[in-house]
């Protein structure tokens, strides 16, 4: 969107918050770089610059606006939107990939050189791999020097700088303060937490946020010792790449509060990386909506609760296994089966605040399950099997680089799988927005009755006008029906 400058300038004139991510603007008089709906008076036309990332304007000599805070804003919605290279890129750079294993590592993920990665990311976002890991790394130490009272270094390791010194040179360079003087100015940070490893953050989002079938979904689904809703909170273990932890996230009106109580700080920004995915909290409801309003049928339900969002997940492995044992039974017996798996298999962790007690299996632990252990038909177990085998091997890989098509492709190709179960992966666990679900029996009960062709295929022919966020047409649709999957728990 950077290119179109027309575009950019009505956006900025208007202060219209709907574009924050997408774009930024870079003022040259001043050398400060803003979000669009920055509250100062809007620069002349001329004297403003469009950069399509933080990292750009960073790696261009801009230093963050101090009111309105450009580095925290929502993550552009078009990486959960594509599956291609820079998409791709991009979700694992924010998954901490290139501060954990490097460009080198990026590039082995993604299956291309460091170069045409480089080549590819500079061309769509004028920053490499690089510069893009190190603006959220300084948009992490900006959040825990502002909210906590964490020592400087502690603040640093955390948000992933390798030492104390490249954390107080880039602090200085991004936001034109000390570490020091940034924690002054913000009011001097909160008392650092009672609860060792425990810190309190705030997720923004793109408004609206319907928080019903988010966390409904989630409460309802939640795998007892791996996840529960407890004081007006969803809860859940967090397997991670240097440890574990334990997150709390409760809805507001402009944010969700998170809670996160960590064994190693370097898996913050992992840590919030999936939160964010999780509750789907960079896309796009305006687009969405405006989308799904022009079917006339789907428009009543899209007004009656608009900004339904798609619950999704921490990991997406978990998810696969978690989908197939929720074959063909109800939410409770799929929450049953994965329960016994946790106790058997799970590692235990400790939660002082509450009832978790076990990480999900590893695919590698699900692997030496003894299928006739499994209280599930003999074919059932050959998917569980089949599927854990290929995860636990690599043969099979499920994650947030993961590229759509071909995944769908090997999924549909080991047994028991059909397309309802390829779709709710695909879906809820690689995050493919135009996911959906024709055949699902609360789907073609809501078609049926809002007046929508109930048999799968003219189903799907209808469904092409609402691409591509047919996921979201989903959530409107199980709406319809008084599943506990749709309410806030009490």
């Amino acid at each position: 969107m950077h290119t179109d400058r027309d575009r950019c300038v009505r956006a900025v004139r208007s202060k219209d918050a709907r574009f924050d991510g997408w774009f930024f603007t870079a003022v040259t008089t001043t050398g400060i770089y803003c979000r669009p709906s920055c509250p100062v008076v809007p620069p002349k036309p001329e004297n403003m610059t469009f950069l399509p990332s933080a990292a750009a304007c960073q790696q261009a000599g801009f230093r963050a606006c101090k009111r309105c805070r450009p580095d925290t804003s929502p993550g552009s919605p078009e990486w959960n939107l594509r599956a291609d290279l820079v998409a791709r890129a991009m979700r694992l750079i924010a998954d901490g990939v290139v501060d954990r294993d490097g460009v080198t590592g990026l590039a082995v993920r993604l299956g291309y050189s460091t170069r045409q990665i480089e080549r590819q990311l500079l061309a769509e976002l004028g920053a490499g791999p690089l510069a893009l890991a190190r603006a959220q790394r300084a948009q992490t130490a900006r959040l825990l020097i502002e909210t906590t009272g964490l020592p400087m270094a502690d603040v640093a390791f955390a948000a992933g700088f390798a030492s104390v010194r490249a954390f107080n040179d880039t602090v200085r360079e991004v936001f034109a303060l000390s570490p020091t003087d940034l924690r002054a100015r913000a009011g001097g940070g909160r008392a650092a937490p009672t609860t060792p490893g425990t810190l309190a953050l705030r997720l923004p989002f793109r408004a609206p946020l319907n928080p019903d079938n988010l966390f409904g979904h989630l409460a309802a689904t939640g795998v007892p010792g791996v996840e529960e809703w407890r004081d007006g909170a969803f809860r859940r273990t967090l397997r991670l790449p240097h440890g574990h932890g334990v997150v709390a996230l409760t809805p507001h009106p402009d944010h969700i509060g998170c809670r996160l109580t960590l064994t190693d700080p370097r898996d913050l920004t992992v840590a919030i990386s999936r939160c964010r995915r999780m509750l789907d909290l960079d896309a796009d409801p305006v687009a969405v909506d405006g989308q799904l309003r022009t079917d006339p049928l789907l428009a009543p339900l899209v007004d009656k609760a608009p900004g339904r969002r798609v619950p999704r997940t921490v990991d997406e492995a978990e998810f696969a296994v978690r989908a197939v044992l929720g074959q063909q039974v109800s939410t409770a017996a799929a929450r049953t089966h994965a329960a016994r798996l946790v106790t058997a298999y799970g590692d235990p962790v400790d939660d002082p605040e509450g009832g978790l007690t076990h990480l999900f299996p590893t695919p590698e632990a699900l692997a030496a399950v003894d299928p006739e252990s499994l209280p599930m038909p003999r074919t059932r177990r050959t998917t569980f099997t089949t599927l854990a085998t290929q995860l636990a091997s690599g043969a099979l890989h499920l994650d947030v680089d993961s590229d759509w098509a071909e995944t769908r492709a090997r999924l549909l190709a080991l047994p028991g799988f059909g397309p309802w179960t390829v779709d709710v992966i695909a879906m809820r666990a690689l995050g493919d927005p135009d996911a959906f679900l024709p055949t699902d029996l609360g789907v073609r009960r809501a078609a049926s009755e809002l007046g929508l062709p109930a048999t799968p295929a003219a189903l799907t022919a209808r469904a092409a006008a609402w691409r591509p966020w047919r996921a979201y047409a989903v959530q409107y649709l199980w709406a319809t029906d008084s599943h506990p999957i749709n309410f806030l728990p009490a």
